[in-house]
Parts: C-alpha cells; sequence; structure tokens
C-alpha cells in the first residue's frame, strides 16, 4: 500500500474512533508502530491532525465546534491556546474526575484528552461537553440550567447547585482578563458565577490563560489568585508581566 493511501485509512479510522491508540493502529494496518508514529507526524504536519499522546486527533467537522460564534473565539489566539492546551493535558491520567468551564482555551484542552480513558467530566459548556462525548469511555456531565446561544454554555442556579454536590480532581478554567492583584475577571457576570462555585469543588484549579487576556481589567471578579494553584500562558508573555508574576510569588509555566 502506498504511503498516501496508509495515510488516509489511518485518518479515516481516527475520525472513526479517537481513543485509538498508537499499537491498536499498527495492528488494524498491519505495519509497524514506527510506521504508524510517522504516518501520524506527517499528517499533524499536513494540518490533518493534532498529534496527542499515543495517537492522533483529526481535524475534522466531527471536533471542530458547531456553533459559528464559539468557532470565532476558538480561532482568536489558536496557537497559544493550542499549546497551553497540549501542556494542561499532560496533568490529566485515565479515570481523573475533571471540570471543564465553556471557554474556547479549556475546548482545545479537551481536544488534547481523546486519547485518555474513563474520565469523568463536570462542565458547562456544550461544545466541550460533546467533543468529549466522543469517547465512549468518558463520563460527561453537562450541568443543567439555562442554555446560552453564542457563548455555547450552560448557567444559572441549577448549574450552581449541582456543582455542591460533586468532587473534583482539578478544575481546568480561563478567563476574559487578568492581572496579578485583581486575578481572573469575566465580561459575563454568569459566567464568573460559574467559576466560583465551580472551583469550590475542586482539589486544585489549573488557570489556562494566553498572554493576550494579561492586563485586562473585565467587570467581575472570578477566581482570586489564592486560589489558582498552577497559570499556564503561551511564549507571548511580555517579560515585565513575568517578572511582576515571579515577584508576586505565583506559580506559573510559559508554554513554548
Amino acid at each position: 500500500m502506498k504511503a498516501f493511501d496508509r495515510r488516509q485509512q489511518l485518518l479515516g479510522l481516527i475520525q472513526r474512533d479517537p481513543t485509538l491508540r498508537v499499537p491498536d493502529l499498527a495492528a488494524q494496518l498491519d505495519v509497524s508502530q514506527g510506521t504508524i508514529r510517522n504516518d501520524l507526524n506527517a499528517l499533524a504536519d499536513a494540518k490533518q491532525l493534532v498529534r496527542v499522546h499515543g495517537g492522533g486527533v483529526a481535524l475534522n467537522n466531527h471536533t471542530l465546534p458547531r456553533s459559528p460564534a464559539f468557532a470565532a473565539r476558538a480561532l482568536t489566539q489558536e496557537d497559544a491556546k493550542q499549546r497551553i492546551g497540549a501542556r494542561a493535558a499532560t496533568l490529566v491520567a485515565d479515570g481523573d474526575a475533571l471540570l471543564l468551564d465553556a471557554s474556547s482555551t479549556v475546548y482545545h484542552l479537551a481536544h488534547f484528552l481523546l486519547d485518555r480513558r474513563g474520565l469523568r467530566i463536570v462542565t458547562n459548556g456544550i461544545e466541550v461537553a460533546c467533543l468529549l462525548a466522543q469517547n465512549p469511555t468518558n463520563t460527561v456531565n453537562l450541568v443543567g440550567g439555562i442554555v446560552r446561544a453564542g457563548i455555547d454554555s450552560v448557567i444559572g442556579p441549577w448549574s450552581e447547585r449541582f456543582l455542591h454536590d460533586v468532587r473534583i480532581r482539578t478544575a481546568f478554567v480561563s478567563c476574559s482578563g487578568f492581572t496579578p492583584e485583581v486575578g481572573m475577571t469575566e465580561v459575563d457576570v454568569y459566567e464568573a458565577q460559574f467559576r466560583i462555585k465551580a472551583i469550590e469543588s475542586a482539589a486544585q484549579v489549573v488557570a489556562l490563560i494566553d498572554a493576550s487576556k494579561f492586563g485586562k481589567l473585565d467587570m467581575t471578579p472570578s477566581v482570586r489568585m489564592d486560589q489558582i494553584s498552577m497559570l499556564l500562558t503561551d511564549g507571548a508573555l511580555a517579560a515585565d508581566w513575568a517578572e511582576r508574576m515571579r515577584a508576586a510569588g505565583i506559580p506559573f509555566e510559559v508554554c513554548t
């Protein structure tokens, strides 16, 4: 079989079942695991999939946002969000209990979790829930409440009441603005309220904040700095912001 034909078959297998890993793919195509890894890298270089630990995630209509408004948000600072999401995914093991908000940065993280098994997920993000539910080993809990078009999230007192009864290992959250002095802030008061309640249920909170949000102070505070276990940002972070973070003793990592 020619390399092109084999890679198209490989891409089809991944599209149908994103949980397949390198040994499974090698067995199905009757080639070595080294050949599969080379093919995955070639498809990633061709922008046909995103390489993840042990396999790949196809970039097709099944994994892209269905909502045009949400897709526009996901494409803003896309490279930075993918780098942050890839690093955040290394903090997640099979079987973990996670809380994921409805942000576009967390949506990018979700792509890098498709090869995990047995995740127990609580989210108010409709796009996040649909993406991770593609893996049949996951248990995805979409909180109840009011569905908001454009933001593609569920908010309200019902969702906050649900959070009261759950215990989460790690909450991954983002924001629309951030300063070391105030912490994470939100344009939308309802999204801020969801995050405030969400982190009360989590043993640790990981903030996913691309560099473009540093220095922005939006209307509603959500997560204070003393509530954040780790902050992940990208290589576009200005040197003066990095110095301010270090001076404040804030645990952060630049994802390059």
